[in-house]
């Protein structure tokens, strides 16, 4: 039986559309002590070169839900901009597809979740990794 009070959370995304992490990417968490609590944020960070937020806040004593909000457009947005110098004649004007990502998922306290997110312009998806 585990002594730790709460759970743990990371993340990571990979571009499935190029085969590389996605750098830069914002992600808040947020947490709850119930189905019918309200959402609290703890606060965020951004994906580093490798695609991982290492700096997330620590969740409160008592969560049981954990929503992730991942803030792709900019990400997406960034990439356009730099694919329309290389190749200005294949510009695409259509907005993002999926401007934000919220991932909420069920803890147990003293278990680590670890959530990549598999994402690509006009997909995504997620699972539990360890």
């Amino acid at each position: 039986m585990s002594t730790d009070t709460t759970a743990s959370v990371s993340t990571h995304i990979l571009d499935t559309s190029e085969g590389r992490p996605a750098e830069g990417v914002t992600v808040r968490l947020s947490a709850r002590p119930g189905r019918q609590a309200a959402w609290q944020e703890l606060g965020g960070s951004a994906t580093d070169a490798d695609g991982r937020c290492k700096d997330l806040p620590a969740l409160p004593e008592g969560t049981t839900h954990v929503r992730l909000d991942f803030e792709v457009e900019p990400y997406f947005e960034k990439k356009k901009a730099e694919a329309q110098q290389d190749a200005p004649a294949h510009r695409d004007s259509g907005a993002v597809f999926f401007p934000e990502v919220a991932i909420t998922f069920a803890v147990t306290a003293g278990e680590h979740y670890h959530v990549p997110l598999l994402l690509n312009p006009f997909g995504y998806s997620v699972y539990r990794g360890s």
